[in-house]
């Protein structure tokens, strides 16, 4: 292009570049049109070399592709290959330098607005002799931009094989490249896009059926029980698809299952638990029936399966066998509750059994009651039957198979009976105040509670609290040794719980201290009870061969709502302390010596 005002080379200038035009088009990919766009404008616009830095994804500008006429003894611009510039020194060097039309020309003066981190190339050609002559530090720029007018890349060519500045035919021409060649370079990213695009559609098709057949797998060998329960349409609920370990543990044939729901295999007492967690996606531990009309605890863990454009699909359930968990779980609850060496409930369980009974309001506040403390649906019933508290499983004396829990349920046959909390009648379910009973004998005797009429409610019955300190029982320790002693409290623990009443609790508060809640009871049959209790304890019993004989201090309190348990135990203990001293009995030492541990 030495004559560029020559019409000839203007021709064969625009033959070159139809023809390096056309090789972008051409190329197969995005490596293959940057490589044909440094090409062409080394070939066809008359460079010595020439580079792409295009834009990343993150926004900076790294070399691409560079092509050099003669690659030079110093390796030429090919060591730029690679190489980061950030976009913001981009823009500033872009910004400096002088506009010509789209192109961007940096004369050598200005290159102190080159930024370190730009990747330059300076080559070894001689200095200019004339204002119009290409200086090696020169640099010629063509930014690319999209349709979108986002910038695409940077073309830098260098080396004018003239050896001037370009002129306006070259720059025209270098434009007119540079616009083809962002149109070449949308087009291979575009061709790109899809192509990965379509590998990851046919890597994700793939991925779908190993994954339906991995799923299908697992969902039909899973050693525990699986399901698929429809969310839509006529068949909600319907149990879609169950595997052969849901069929072995519930001993019902897959096409039986198939035409039922959990809700119709569920406990009655659990269905609102399942109907919670279907709703939460969640997780419930519950029982559902088997084939031989028995209950299997099992644990129900539900995930929505939803679909990206139409929700929720349907419900996979995962169904646990929990049945020895939970029968280990009884079993510890029942250790934590109940003393290791007695089997009697422990003093924890003893303050919640008291705790469960008694309510805040105090005794004056209950005083309408006072005539009749039994909830007026039970009228008619023995006074001692009146409904507590919800009934519940724990209230129980020492030996099995006691029943129903005393004074803690509904009379059997009345239309409360069955019923829990606020489902009884009269609203009376949840709580029946606990009323210390008139005391209609001398005040301050020892069975005295500590409340007196005097405005408060009285009745004929209440829950008394009897506490039992063994007598001669440290010396039996000290003796024989703890061997013996633990022999003797499990023996006077078994005489107490054949002396009680059925529903009565006897608890081991500690040490040598036992203590019984009898509800129900007025003050002349608390006495009795306290006279058999004493009288079980007495007589000797036989431990190794040897006769031994313990006594037993005990004091009877009562409960009233207002009290705390605390209060009603420390109560009790001060009955039996005066009782003590009354009878006479072998004391251990004064109030603050004795050796058992004060309640509270």
């Amino acid at each position: 292009m030495e004559a560029e005002s020559e019409p000839y080379v203007r021709l064969a200038t625009l033959r070159t570049l139809h023809r390096v035009v056309a090789d972008l088009n051409a190329a197969r990919s995005l490596a293959g049109t940057l490589q044909a766009v440094v090409e062409g404008a080394v070939h066809g616009l008359g460079f010595d070399a020439a580079a792409v830095s295009l834009v990343r994804p993150d926004g900076d500008l790294v070399v691409a592709a560079v092509w050099e006429l003669e690659e030079s003894a110093m390796g030429g611009p090919s060591v730029l290959l690679g190489q980061v510039g950030s976009r913001e020194s981009w823009d500033r060097l872009l910004g400096v330098s002088d506009h010509w039309g789209t192109l961007r020309f940096l004369p050598y003066d200005r290159g102190w607005a080159v930024a370190s981190d730009i990747p330059r190339w300076i080559g070894d050609g001689s200095l200019p002799v004339y204002a119009n002559d290409w200086h090696p530090a020169d640099g010629l720029l063509a930014p690319m931009y999209s349709a979108g007018g986002d910038l695409l890349g940077v073309l830098s060519v260098d080396r004018p094989r003239s050896g001037k500045r370009p002129g306006a035919w070259t720059r025209e021409a270098l434009e007119m490249f540079s616009l083809q060649a962002s149109i070449a370079i949308g087009n291979a990213r575009l061709r790109a896009e899809m192509q990965r695009a379509l590998a990851r559609l046919e890597k994700e098709q793939q991925a779908l059926r190993a994954s339906e057949e991995s799923f299908r797998q697992a969902f039909e060998y899973a050693p525990s029980g699986m399901a698929i329960t429809e969310l839509h349409g006529a068949g909600r609920g319907q149990l879609t698809r169950v595997n052969d370990a849901l069929c072995r543990l519930l001993g019902r044939p897959r096409a039986v299952l198939r035409q039922q729901s959990f809700a119709d295999l569920v406990h009655p007492e659990d269905r609102a638990l399942l109907e919670r967690t279907s709703a939460e996606s969640g997780r419930a531990e519950l029982r559902l029936s088997r084939r031989d009309g028995g209950y299997q605890w099992v644990c129900l863990r539900n995930s929505i399966v939803a679909d990206a454009a139409e929700g929720p699909s349907f419900l996979l359930t995962h169904v646990e066998d929990i049945e020895d968990r939970k029968r280990h779980e009884l079993q510890l609850a029942h250790r934590a509750s109940h003393d290791a060496l007695t089997g009697l409930p422990n003093s924890a369980e003893l303050r919640a059994r008291l705790g469960r009974r008694l309510c805040g309001e105090p005794q004056t506040a209950v005083a309408a009651h006072a005539e009749s403390p039994y909830p007026p649906q039970y009228a008619g019933y023995p006074a001692d039957s009146y409904s507590a508290h919800t009934a519940y499983d724990g209230l129980e004396g020492a030996g099995p198979g006691l029943g129903q829990v005393h004074g803690y349920g509904a009379p059997e046959g009345h239309p409360g009976a069955g019923l829990a909390g606020a489902d009884r009648p009269g609203g009376y379910g949840e709580h029946v105040h606990a009323v210390v009973p008139a005391d209609h004998g001398s005040g301050g005797d020892a069975w005295a509670g500590p409340f007196r009429s005097g405005g408060a409610a009285t009745a004929e019955k209440g829950l008394a609290v009897l506490f039992c300190d063994l007598d001669g029982f440290k010396s039996i320790n000290d003796r024989f040794g703890h061997n013996a002693g633990d022999a003797v409290l499990v023996e006077v623990a078994r005489r107490l719980s054949q002396a009680v009443r059925d529903g009565d609790t006897v608890a081991r508060l500690g040490g040598d201290e036992f203590v019984v809640l009898a509800d129900g009871i007025g003050r002349e049959e608390a006495k009795d009870l306290a006279h058999r209790l004493r009288n079980a304890i007495i007589p000797p019993m036989r431990i190794d061969g040897r006769a031994m004989r313990v006594g037993v201090s005990l004091g009877v309190g009562w409960a009233g709502c207002g009290m705390s348990t605390e209060e009603v135990l420390h109560t009790a203990d001060e009955r039996m302390y005066d009782e003590k001293r009354a009878r006479g009995g072998a004391m251990r030492g004064a109030r603050g010596e004795r050796s058992h541990r004060r309640a509270g």
